[in-house]
């Protein structure tokens, strides 16, 4: 088995959506996020999920110079943030994406695919 990091973007324009809704508005999102959070247990496919602050809550730390440079907020300009995640097992590439269609499904947003490196 593969493990696969399964990534929900937002763009500035779903957070500012986001941000005008209630906690009702967003309930039928989080029962349906959940549902597909125990379908991946079920499975054997879950390893390990989670949801994040917004980009500006963001600490960089870069400690490649002579010294440690710490800064508030994304290192880089982004038209799109990591909003949460879901590490998975998954056989093949094939399965990993037809996680991430019903995950996509779930939280209502975009749902990146990428392979962990090998050994």
């Amino acid at each position: 088995m593969s493990q696969y990091f399964l990534a929900v973007n937002h763009d500035e324009a779903s957070i500012a959506e986001m941000e005008t809704m209630t906690v009702e508005d967003m309930q039928p999102m989080f029962e349906a996020v959940g549902a597909f959070n125990e379908k991946l247990r079920a499975e054997g496919a879950w390893l390990f999920a989670g949801g994040l602050q917004t980009h500006d809550a963001t600490t960089v730390v870069d400690n490649t110079g002579e010294a440690p440079v710490v800064t508030d907020g994304p290192f880089s300009e982004s038209k799109e943030y990591l909003g949460g995640f879901w590490i998975i097992e998954a056989a093949d590439l094939d399965a990993a994406l037809d996680w991430a269609k019903q995950g996509s499904r779930a939280c209502g947003g975009p749902v990146e695919v990428r392979p962990f490196q090998e050994g």
